[in-house]
């Protein structure tokens, strides 16, 4: 998808929540992977935590996330899997307003390109809660980096034709 660079870009202060029993900031490689990425493309990382695989404790960050003014988009990565611990979607979905169906979708796609059919395994989903955009990305390295190099990253990229989410912002909110 092209981008036109005679459009003027919009920097997106994201917040980036890693959801990990075992993590810390020095050992969050793929925290570390989409911080990084999100500074590069010009982006604010306005927050970044980590906490455990846990509805409550994931609920509460992200919603505060949401309640703040200063935050137009949380990313996640990490539990999104299958397994008994894996919790993001459950603590996360009930937080929209509306889901991006096509998120999913289109992760899945960029994902099978990767790793096959194992991209089954993933749940990552995305949606918007009180005008804020919410990503959910599989824990892995290579996850976070197809997630975000092939389709979050574009999609809030106000220079990415034909459309993309932050021309979507102004308007998120309307009745």
């Amino acid at each position: 998808m092209p981008i036109d660079d005679s459009l003027t870009f919009v920097p997106v202060r994201i917040a980036l929540l890693s959801v990990s029993d075992s993590r810390t900031l020095a050992t969050d490689t793929s925290g570390s992977i989409l911080a990084d990425r999100i500074v590069a493309a010009g982006h604010e990382l306005a927050d970044r935590q980590i906490v455990r695989d846990d509805v409550s404790a994931i609920r509460a960050a992200v919603q505060a996330w949401i309640d703040d003014p200063r935050v137009d988009a949380v990313v996640t990565t990490g539990g999104t899997g299958l397994t008994g611990r894996d919790v993001t979607p459950e603590a996360v979905t009930p937080l929209f307003d509306k889901a991006i169906d096509g998120f999913s979708v289109i992760f899945h796609q960029v994902s099978f390109q990767s790793v096959g059919l194992s991209t089954l395994q993933s749940r990552a989903c995305a949606g918007v809660a009180k005008g804020t955009f919410i990503f959910c990305l599989p824990g892995s390295n290579g996850a976070v980096k197809d997630g975000w190099d092939k389709v979050i990253a574009l999609q809030l990229d106000a220079r990415h034709t034909p459309c993309n989410l932050v021309e979507l912002m102004p308007r998120l909110l309307e009745r």
